[in-house]
C-alpha cells in the first residue's frame, strides 16, 4: 500500500456569492415597465390571491394603468450612461465586492428582469464551485423579496444535475457591521439641527406579517418593542429593531425619533404611513426632518423620487422647511465588508 501521507492538500473550486436585488426595468419606456411590474405582480409572494384573480389585476388593470405612471417617474431618475441607479448601485457593490473578495466569485442578479438569477447561476455553476451563498439584499425577511428569492434560485436548481452547497443568508437587519454601515453614513450630519427623524422602511401588507404567526397575529407579539423566538422573522418586529440599534449608537432619545411605512398599495398595509406623518409633523412644530430608510441598501426609485421628491414636497407644502435624506449604502466599502461579515468570508 503506498504511503499517502505525505499527499499535498487538494484545493477545491471557488465559493461563489450571489447578490440578489428586486429588480428594474431594462428601461424607462412604458412597454419596459409594464414587463417588469407585470413580472414583479405576477409572483404569488408579492400578490398572494387567487391566480385568476392575480391575472386579471395584473394583466388587465394595474399593469396598463400604472406603466404610464411608473414610466414618468423611471424617466426621472434614469442616468443616460448608468440607466437604473438601483442596477448601476448594486454592479458597483459586486465591483467592489470582487476586488475585495479575489478568490471569491462574487457576481449579482435581478429577482425580476435583469440580468436574471437563472443564467447568473449557469455562469457561477460552470466554474463548478464547492458552495454558493445568496445573499438577498434585504435587511429584514419579508416572503415578498427574500422569500420570493429563495424560491426562484431553488426553482432554478431543481433541474441542474450537479448542485453544490448553498447557503442562504434570510436576513441581516441585527448585524453589527451592517448597523456600523448606516452610523458612517451619518458623518457630517448635525442630527441635533433636525426637530424629527424619521425611519422610512417599504410597506408590506399586514396580512403578510400576520402569516408569520400559527394562531395569532403580529399585533398580540410587541414586535414594536423587542425580538422574541415568536416574532424573529416577522417584518414589523426586526425593523423596529434595526432603528433601536442604529437609535442606540446615534444615542437618540426615543422622543426624537419613530418608525413609518412608505410605498403602500392599500391602507391595509403597515403603519404609520410615512406620507401622513410627514404631512402631520408640522402642525406640532417639527419642521426640519431627517429621513433613514434602512430597509433600502441601494438608492432607488423608492428614495430618490418617493422621499427625495414626493414627500419632501408634501412635507414643505404641509408648513415643514427642511427635509433631508440620508442616502443608502449603494457601494461603500463599509457596507462591502458588513456583507464580508455577513457571508462569513472574513480572512
Amino acid at each position: 500500500m503506498k504511503n499517502i501521507i505525505n499527499h499535498p492538500t487538494v484545493k477545491y473550486g471557488k465559493t461563489g456569492v450571489l447578490l440578489v436585488n428586486l429588480g428594474t426595468p431594462d428601461s424607462p419606456s412604458y412597454f419596459s415597465v409594464f414587463k417588469y411590474l407585470r413580472q414583479f405582480l405576477s409572483d404569488e409572494k408579492v400578490l398572494n390571491v387567487n391566480p385568476i384573480l392575480r391575472f386579471l389585476l395584473v394583466n388587465f388593470i394595474i399593469c396598463p394603468t400604472r406603466s404610464f405612471s411608473s414610466s414618468k417617474i423611471y424617466k426621472q431618475v434614469w442616468d443616460s450612461k448608468y440607466g437604473s441607479p438601483l442596477l448601476h448601485n448594486t454592479k458597483k457593490l459586486n465591483e467592489v465586492l470582487s476586488d475585495k473578495l479575489p478568490d471569491v466569485d462574487v457576481q449579482y442578479a435581478m429577482r425580476y428582469q435583469s440580468p436574471s438569477i437563472n443564467p447568473v447561476l449557469d455562469d457561477m455553476l460552470a466554474k463548478n464551485p464547492d458552495e454558493i451563498i445568496v445573499l438577498p439584499l434585504f435587511p429584514h425577511f419579508a416572503a415578498a423579496t427574500t422569500g420570493s428569492v429563495f424560491k426562484e434560485v431553488s426553482r432554478c436548481l431543481s433541474d441542474k444535475w450537479v448542485v453544490p452547497k448553498i447557503t442562504f443568508i434570510n436576513q441581516f437587519y441585527d448585524n453589527p457591521n451592517f448597523i456600523n454601515a448606516w452610523i458612517d453614513k451619518t458623518k457630517g450630519i448635525n442630527l441635533n439641527s433636525y426637530d424629527k427623524i424619521i425611519f422610512s422602511y417599504h410597506g408590506v401588507p399586514n396580512s403578510h406579517v400576520d402569516d408569520v404567526y400559527s394562531g395569532s397575529m403580529c399585533s398580540d407579539h410587541d414586535c414594536e418593542i423587542a425580538i422574541t423566538e415568536k416574532n424573529k422573522f416577522c417584518y414589523k418586529a426586526t425593523v423596529y429593531e434595526t432603528t433601536k440599534l442604529i437609535a442606540e449608537r446615534l444615542n437618540l432619545d426615543s422622543s426624537k425619533y419613530m418608525v413609518t411605512f412608505q410605498s403602500r398599495l392599500t391602507n391595509k398595509w403597515l403603519d404609520p404611513f410615512t406620507d401622513e406623518v410627514l404631512e402631520g409633523l408640522p402642525k406640532d412644530g417639527h419642521k426640519k426632518v431627517l429621513v433613514f430608510s434602512p430597509a433600502f441598501t441601494a438608492d432607488c426609485l423608492e428614495t430618490i423620487i418617493e422621499i427625495g421628491d414626493e414627500y419632501k414636497e408634501l412635507f414643505i407644502d404641509a408648513g415643514g422647511t427642511v427635509l433631508d435624506y440620508v442616502p443608502s449604502l449603494n457601494y461603500s466599502d463599509q457596507w462591502a465588508d458588513a456583507i464580508i461579515n455577513i457571508t462569513n468570508l472574513e480572512s
